[in-house]
């Protein structure tokens, strides 16, 4: 169980548009895995982030991506646990907010609804996420997802995804930030970082489009991930992640990848909390752990450890 350390809450530092913020990225476990080891891995989960001082817990939707141009995937996809489901039965003793992701393509309007109803908004946050790219078939498209949340449930804090590649590669992702930010998201959580420059060019064309509307830029919270293998980084990179050339060489050709990856992460996170903090943007940080590499798991706990001085 996480300790009460008396700072204000996520909900509260996203309803008033502050930084500071410190989550924790997991996926809930396969739907194949049997109960008695669900909640073995929600013990184990809650065990490891016990003396981290986070302020909520993120929880994936796993959606199958097979159509993305990157490949064939890493690893075979599998579905995974509802991750409300698994919030509600195995992971109870937790007592500070999680943010739970929703692939809203995969589900009908009236199961997007039933979720919508029956979540406490006191202890629960969201993030819609749309297709993995814009040919894929939907059953509910992300601008139907938010006119349901509207109707449903206004008051849940909603947030929504920011990806660097995309605007590396188009330039508009600040625009899609602000239709987001339009449509009720309140704050952002990016896609993995490991290319600092375009995601800080990113987050300078957002502050500056959000001082041309005459609107307050929201949290903007950038995800890191330790890699400590090469089919981790495949994974990462299969995703969509640029990875710099260079340090593609360095975590390909290192006796010690993780620890490498690592201390990326932490030079990652000190230049963007600079960056930030000279354009007065709210900012916070999110570890997600993308392995089920015992090794690679606790690296991330430890990063996010190390990351809470940067926020104060």
């Amino acid at each position: 169980m996480p300790e009460d350390t008396g700072r204000t809450t996520l909900d509260v530092l996203v309803a008033e548009g502050r930084g500071g913020i410190l989550l924790f990225g997991i996926t809930p476990p396969k739907a194949s895995t049997p109960p008695d080891d669900r909640r073995r891995i929600a013990g184990l989960t809650l065990e490891r982030l016990a003396p981290v001082d986070v302020d909520g817990l993120i929880l994936y939707d796993i959606d199958d991506e097979s159509d993305r141009a990157g490949g064939d995937r890493p690893f075979p996809y599998l579905p995974t646990s509802d991750p409300a489901d698994f919030y509600a039965e195995h992971l109870g003793a937790w007592t500070k907010p999680v943010v739970v992701y929703r692939s809203v393509g995969k589900y009908a309007t009236d199961e997007l609804a039933g979720w919508l109803d029956a979540l406490d908004p006191r202890r629960q946050l969201g993030v819609f996420v749309g297709p993995s790219t814009s040919t894929k078939q939907v059953r509910t498209s992300l601008a139907d997802a938010h006119q349901l949340r509207r109707t449903r449930r206004p008051e849940l804090t909603l947030g929504g995804v920011m990806i660097t590649e995309r605007h590396a590669a188009r330039g508009d992702e600040h625009r899609r930030m602000l239709g987001k930010q339009d449509a009720g998201c309140a704050f952002f959580v990016s896609q993995v970082v490991y290319d600092v420059d375009n995601t800080k060019s990113l987050v300078s064309d957002y502050v500056y489009a959000c001082r041309e509307r005459r609107v307050a830029p929201r949290p903007v919270v950038f995800t890191l991930a330790v890699c400590g293998s090469t089919t981790t980084l495949a994974f990462l990179q299969w995703l969509g992640v640029q990875v710099p050339r260079w340090l593609r060489n360095e975590l390909v050709h290192s006796d010690d990848p993780l620890a490498v990856s690592h201390a990326q992460c932490l030079a990652a996170a000190g230049e963007l909390a600079a960056f930030c903090r000279r354009l007065d943007v709210p900012y916070g940080f999110n570890v997600e752990s993308v392995s089920i590499r015992r090794t690679e798991i606790e690296a991330a706990v430890d990063l996010a450890g190390r990351l809470r001085p940067l926020l104060t």
